[in-house]
């Protein structure tokens, strides 16, 4: 369950769209003795996520005597975006809200700085992975507070016995649960023979490669494991390098071992492809395996969600993180900061993690051995290397390290999927490159 990105030339249409963006919940009633606070936060799709966030508001609220109220906003037509839009454009709204990965960047001048929060709750709860800080800081300001909810990695989730039959690959001894993986062969090429024996078995990897986030995620993973890069973290140019070649060759080999519609495929053309019972293999967060768990048990019963193969430079898994900001123009900054620190403490993760079913991921060190995960079933243990609990890979989104601004160009604009599809088709690698370049030059000029 993924979100689709806005890119920034789209902010000016949303005002006249914000009614339409809020989904107001019940108002919640404090003792009136601290001012109010109001938040808007993702609408989760797990039934009952969005209730044990409420009873968590609650439960400090009644501590701190603040009047809150809440609204769950859903992602389905970017509602949630636009409101983030509208708000910044009107300087009012929310004291806090949600924002999904490249967001805060977006609103940096307009975010308060969370630094006096984030320095206990980093000491308290490990260090935050690579990813979320090249999010969620602009240079030395925290932008935002990493929120589990809604946080997730979109690795590879396996067919049990579709590997074993057609890849003669054990998902389950390759990354056993309860223990560190046993990984050191599963690579960019042992995936290709396997795309290439489960296709050739009629249970294609369901891959997608269209313009949403799933698609160019996964993308990503594959074009850092070949340490392929299109602008570098200081902002040059990097596109005609051996690294992208060698990524837009592994790609044109996998394109053909792929169902023959996945440039069209959309986030929900995977997990319809796994639940199906059509695929050995799509990459998600667990949603597919929950959707499966209630519509086809069968499917279920033999999935197993693990980690990404290793390329020449390393391991790779796409992480979209969320982050709770705090607007600039809040008026009651002292409240909402006081809150996040109550929703970032061990014991409200646990209970925001268990409620979302094993979904949501904090991005907190200390804080990816949640019993949750070795227990969620079936299988038991199904997700229990899904929070990448041995720090087996390394945790990425498409189109970093460029500096932010110019990644969210380059990520909603699909360009790392665009030049798979276009080298595929038969264009030269050249005249691939050139196009891409010519493209970035455009972000870096915006």
């Amino acid at each position: 369950m993924s979100r689709r990105k806005l890119s920034r030339r789209q902010f000016v249409a949303a005002t006249a769209l914000t009614s339409a963006a809020l989904i107001t919940a019940p108002y919640l009633r404090g003792a009136h003795a601290a001012g109010k606070l109001s938040m808007g936060f993702w609408d989760h799709w797990v039934p009952g996520a969005n209730k044990a966030c409420t009873d968590l508001i609650n439960e400090w609220a009644e501590k701190e005597k603040v009047d809150v109220s809440v609204d769950y906003i859903p992602s389905q037509g970017n509602k949630n975006l636009l409101t983030i839009a509208a708000e910044a454009q009107a300087k009012s709204g929310h004291d806090i809200l949600a924002m999904p990965s490249w967001w805060p960047h977006a609103h940096a001048e307009q975010l308060e700085s969370v630094n006096d929060i984030m320095a206990p709750l980093i000491k308290q709860n490990g260090d935050v992975n690579g990813t979320a800080q090249y999010l969620g800081k602009a240079g030395e300001k925290w932008l935002g507070v990493p929120s589990c909810i809604g946080s997730q990695i979109k690795g590879p989730c396996s067919r049990i016995d579709l590997m074993k039959k057609y890849a003669n690959i054990d998902v389950q001894e390759m990354y056993p649960a309860g223990s560190p993986p046993k990984a050191d062969n599963w690579t960019t090429d042992t995936f290709l023979k396997a795309a290439e024996a489960c296709h050739k078995g009629g249970f294609p990897f369901g891959i997608g490669l269209g313009e949403t986030p799933d698609n160019v995620d996964t993308a990503g993973a594959f074009f850092q494991a070949f340490g392929a890069e299109l602008v570098d973290a200081k902002g040059n140019l990097t596109i005609k390098t051996d690294a992208v070649r060698q990524a837009l060759e592994f790609y044109k080999k996998l394109i053909a071992f792929l169902p023959p519609d996945v440039a069209a495929w959309d986030d929900a053309s995977n997990n319809k492809w796994l639940v199906s019972g059509k695929g050995a293999m799509i990459m998600n967060p667990p949603s597919a395996w929950a959707v499966a768990k209630r519509d086809a048990p069968q499917v279920a019963e033999q999935c197993w969600t693990h980690g990404f193969p290793a390329g020449p430079k390393g391991r790779f898994a796409p992480y979209l993180p969320y982050f709770w900001s705090i607007w600039s123009f809040s008026k009651n900054k002292e409240a909402a900061k006081n809150l996040l620190v109550h929703l970032s403490q061990p014991a409200s993760i646990e209970k925001l993690v268990t409620a979302s079913g094993g979904y949501d991921l904090p991005a907190w060190e200390k804080l990816t051995t949640l019993k949750t995960w070795a227990e969620e079933g079936p299988p038991k243990g199904t997700l229990y290397h899904y929070p990448n609990p041995y720090k087996h890979q390394t945790l990425s989104i498409a189109a970093s390290p460029a500096p932010p601004k110019i990644a969210q160009q380059i990520y909603s604009q699909a360009i790392l999927t665009k030049m798979c599809l276009r080298y595929h088709q038969g264009e030269a690698m050249e005249k691939t490159l050139a196009w891409a370049e010519s493209e970035c030059e455009g972000y870096m000029r915006s």
